[in-house]
């Protein structure tokens, strides 16, 4: 392995393993390692993989680990980046999915997770201060963001949101520039846990298919994907809903991405190679797309209608991390502990130089010593 690629495979393994908090704060955890400390990219460009990453089914922040590692390391970096990124979470997961099925029971995690959460907050503002100093060029995109920001928060779904930027501001920017008379004048706008022992088996084929589908069609948070699974497994009778809701529990409180909530279903179902097939059918498509993509994303920068395009995606993608950082903080912070570590977070973050990794290992700390000696 070359010298890039073993890097591309470090970074990501180690992203892997501590990546918690979902797209938003796994975004801001690449920024930090990508663009902060090893300047893979510009801050621009890696803007402009976000939106365009935005648009296209799938898990957007590993998607993402795929268009850095192509970056730095070609298409062989593509794959190397997105298989170190989802390699920790699918262990641990398949790990947890054993416990599960053998003793009915799961480690108490929960103290660490409660002190990972309000951590996570604080990374992803950071992330959002310094994205949004980018994305924010003119007016008009501060407008357009401001919308997409109340958009979102009313409940427009994110790919409606982004879309819709990016045509209005494309529109309004071409014409802007053609000079039309009064057009300077005018703003974009948009349009807007139970064990059940009668798991049933099914074939590892049919487990991929079912999974590579999810894959090739999934937008959205792990609340979309159990509403694709309920649809695909529970109304089917192969995993009842209290199982569904134990996997995508595990998929959130593992690092990495949600989707490895399929590598514990696979398991259920099907044992280890089960495991296995859900997993690479529900990344597979991810991997395709990605391929078929980055080489377009130079295309689309030197095309002046497509950058105004990218330019509005931009705007809105960072309004949609800002609500989910709303949202994520509303159901967070709702005690003082939580608050407290929110706080320290929020200082480690903005007045040190530590890195995103400690800041999430001393909020677990902080919340397992504040929930079991200060409830």
């Amino acid at each position: 392995m070359n010298s890039k690629l073993k890097e591309v495979a470090q970074v990501f393994f180690k992203l892997g393993l501590f990546a918690f908090g979902g797209p938003a704060a796994h975004i801001a955890m690449m920024e930090e390692e990508i663009i902060e400390k090893r300047k893979w990219m510009t801050r621009d460009y890696f803007l402009d993989l976000i939106g365009t990453t935005n648009l296209i089914p799938g898990p957007n922040s590993t998607e993402m680990t795929m268009h850095c590692g192509h970056e730095r390391a070609g298409k062989a970096g593509l794959f190397v980046a997105g298989i170190a990124f989802i390699f920790p979470a699918t262990i641990v997961t398949a790990i947890l999915a054993y416990l599960y099925v053998e003793y009915g029971q799961l480690p108490e995690v929960e103290p660490f997770i409660y002190g990972i959460k309000p951590a996570v907050l604080a990374i992803i503002a950071g992330a959002i201060l310094k994205l949004g100093k980018k994305a924010i060029k003119n007016t008009e995109l501060t407008i357009l963001g401001i919308l997409v920001l109340v958009a979102s928060l009313l409940g427009v779904n994110e790919v409606v949101a982004l879309l819709s930027a990016g045509v209005l501001g494309m529109l309004f920017f071409y014409l802007k520039s053609k000079s039309t008379p009064n057009l300077n004048t005018i703003s974009p706008f948009l349009l807007f846990l139970g064990i059940n022992t009668t798991i049933v088996k099914i074939s590892t084929l049919k487990l991929f298919l079912i999974f590579l589908k999810v894959g090739a069609i999934l937008y959205g948070s792990g609340y979309v994907l159990f509403a694709y699974l309920d649809a695909e497994l529970v109304t089917k009778g192969l995993l009842t809903r209290a199982e569904l809701i134990d996997a995508i529990a595990i998929g959130q409180f593992t690092p990495g991405p949600v989707l490895s909530t399929s590598t514990f279903i696979g398991y259920q179902l099907s044992g280890f190679t089960g495991a296995l097939a859900a997993t690479t059918g529900i990344f597979l498509p991810s991997f395709l797309f990605v391929l078929i993509l980055n080489p377009f994303i130079s295309k689309m920068q030197q095309s002046k209608i497509l950058r105004y395009f990218l330019d509005s995606v931009n705007v809105a993608a960072v309004a949609v991390m800002l609500t989910v950082l709303i949202i994520m903080a509303k159901d967070t912070l709702l005690e003082w502990q939580s608050i407290v570590i929110a706080l320290s977070a929020i200082f480690l973050t903005f007045k040190t130089k530590v890195s995103t990794v400690w800041t999430i290992v001393i909020g677990a700390a902080l919340g397992f010593i504040l929930l079991k000696f200060f409830k």
